[in-house]
């Protein structure tokens, strides 16, 4: 059974190597072998990591001759920032409730006295 895209999207960011390849990403496109020199692994351990990017499709590659470009498609990623929004909503009204309680708290406090 396939996984959502979602979940597709959560687990190729799941790994640290991933998302560092995604932010070299961002900067523009760039070769296979370019994204693989920061990192202490072999090129088919990068490829391996690009063909997982590849299937959440988050990147794309194409082919000039030799050379073999890759490049961000950001597209995953809008629907990951909507369902995260839906709980930064979610956590900023929890965070004016208790910021209106302490406001009341702190009216209650009687002149001169320590609050408890």
């Amino acid at each position: 059974m396939p996984a959502d895209p979602l979940s597709t999207t959560f687990a190729a960011l799941a790994d640290p190597t991933r998302r560092a390849i995604l932010a070299r990403l961002a900067l523009g496109e760039t070769s296979v072998t370019e994204l693989g020199a920061p990192f202490q692994m072999t090129l088919p351990a990068i490829s391996k990591h690009l063909k997982v990017l590849e299937r959440a499709g988050l990147i794309e590659r194409g082919r000039t001759a030799q050379w073999r470009p890759c490049r961000l498609d950001a597209g995953p990623l809008k629907e990951v920032a909507g369902w995260v929004e839906s709980y930064r909503r979610f956590w900023d009204q929890r965070f004016d409730r208790l910021d209106d309680y302490l406001r009341e708290v702190e009216g209650k406090a009687q002149p001169g006295t320590e609050p408890k």
